[in-house]
């Protein structure tokens, strides 16, 4: 895939794998997101008239974007449903936030668990492959789509691969944006929120 690019590797921090690691790092990325990235009307949506007062007076607000942990049943029966276990990243995320709201302009969010599915499963997923699989040269991208999961999507898409596979049990993680035809790997999908989080700096 010729359009495929990578990040650096030094803007990768460490794997996050348990629930307390990621419910750590999510308390950051909400607090960021409401700090750096929120517009007036999203910060009504997201935030209560005390919080909202606290940011006017430039106050720390801590605020949960997150769902409820997802439990193992659950985490499972969509692993069972798929056919497959998801990498040790994604059931620790699972278990300390079953989805996540919101993420950028062009991602709406990471699904719950129950939402997870096969990109050549889902309509907008099915369509975007279709339309690659009519243009030439794109026989990569199409096999992608085919294997990969999707986790999130809005504009673009976030997909993991269960067929590359990593030494420490973590799946290739893509940002894929349909309009460009942009495509850009990470090693798990750790490192891709993690990267949404510096973009938000």
């Amino acid at each position: 895939m010729s359009g495929t690019t990578c990040p650096d590797d030094g803007a990768v921090d460490a794997v996050l794998t348990t629930p307390q690691e990621w419910r750590g790092f999510l308390e950051r990325y909400g607090e960021r997101y409401v700090k750096n990235c929120a517009d007036g009307d999203e910060l009504v949506d997201l935030l209560d008239e005390d919080q909202l007062d606290l940011l006017d007076r430039e106050g720390r607000v801590d605020v949960w974007l997150g769902e409820t942990p997802a439990r193992e049943e659950a985490l499972v029966a969509s692993e069972e449903r798929l056919g497959v276990r998801f990498p040790p990243s994604l059931r620790g995320f699972f278990l300390a936030s079953d989805g996540w709201t919101p993420l950028d302009a062009w991602v709406d969010g990471v699904h719950p668990c129950g939402h997870v599915s096969w990109m050549r499963d889902g309509d907008a997923g099915s369509r975007v492959t279709a339309v690659y699989d009519s243009l030439p040269d794109n026989e990569e991208y199409v096999r992608l789509f085919r294997r990969s999961v999707e986790i999130a999507r809005g504009e673009d898409f976030w997909l993991l691969d269960p067929t590359d596979v990593g030494p420490d049990g973590e799946w290739a993680a893509y940002d894929f944006a349909p309009k460009y035809g942009s495509l850009t790997e990470y090693p798990s999908f750790s490192a891709l929120f993690q990267s949404e989080y510096e973009d938000l700096a």
